[in-house]
């Protein structure tokens, strides 16, 4: 009997307990591992009503990521995007045959065609522009509070990540940029994304926002900030960084 740590997830839940470790479990014949070379670590979809290891609850991902280091929720992070990207490919997008994993690689095998389809990340770019000494903050249409983040959106085919920067300024909130600077990046599971951070400089524009997507935007004075993502996010660390930036400068 061989026993491991185990992601085991319930849509965007996750096993863990009270001291938000992982439970450890007997590993099965078909087992998905988060290192499928080491197959140390069990990643599992649950049903809602299947028996939990004793100690154990289900806990929000997104509260995970207040709790965890930046290591353990990439982590999390990779076990839940391998999870999607299997639960998505069990057919062959060429000839719509079953597939099957491969024994060595990270790859879903058609078994008719041989196609083979790897785990495929959505590049999405974040952005946090900056007018003097003022931040711009937008609440989406489709927030359930009255959280205001940056503008933010998915990689067109064919256009660099400065120019999705830009386009999404336009389209969003009506503004252009100059000025763009890449930040950072960091793996989103919800479900397979990258956010890749820029910073960009206020050029000109007036605001007028994207209705399907922008329900209000605003450039706010960093000590009359609303009510913003939680730490642990990018768009947290890129805000507090502008803070710094902009505090230090004055």
């Amino acid at each position: 009997m061989t026993i491991h740590r185990a992601y085991l997830f319930c849509e965007q839940q996750l096993v863990v307990n009270d001291h938000f470790e992982l439970p450890e479990l007997e590993a099965t014949q078909d087992e998905l591992y988060l290192d499928h070379i080491a197959n140390q670590i069990i990643v599992r979809n649950i049903a809602s009503d299947v028996q939990l290891p004793d100690g154990f609850h289900l806990m929000p991902i997104r509260e995970l990521i207040m709790r965890w280091n930046k290591a353990e929720f990439e982590q999390a992070s990779r076990a839940k995007q391998l999870l999607e990207w299997r639960s998505n490919h069990r057919f062959c997008s060429k000839c719509g045959s079953t597939t099957t994993p491969h024994t060595t690689q990270l790859a879903m095998v058609c078994s008719n065609c041989h196609y083979f389809q790897y785990p495929r990340v959505q590049p999405c770019v974040i952005t946090i522009i900056r007018r003097e000494d003022t931040i711009l903050l937008a609440k989406s249409v489709h927030a359930k509070n009255d959280m205001y983040s940056l503008i933010a959106g998915f990689v067109e085919v064919g256009e660099t990540l400065e120019q999705a920067v830009a386009r999404e300024t336009l389209e969003e909130v009506n503004l252009q940029v100059n000025n763009i600077q890449y930040l950072s990046s960091q793996p989103w599971p919800f479900p397979s994304n990258l956010m890749l951070a820029f910073s960009a400089d206020y050029e000109a524009g007036e605001l007028k926002l994207q209705e399907d997507e922008i329900a209000d935007a605003k450039f706010f004075k960093i000590d009359e900030l609303p009510h913003i993502p939680m730490r642990g996010s990018i768009a947290y660390e890129m805000i507090m960084q502008m803070i710094d930036r902009i505090r230090q400068e004055s």
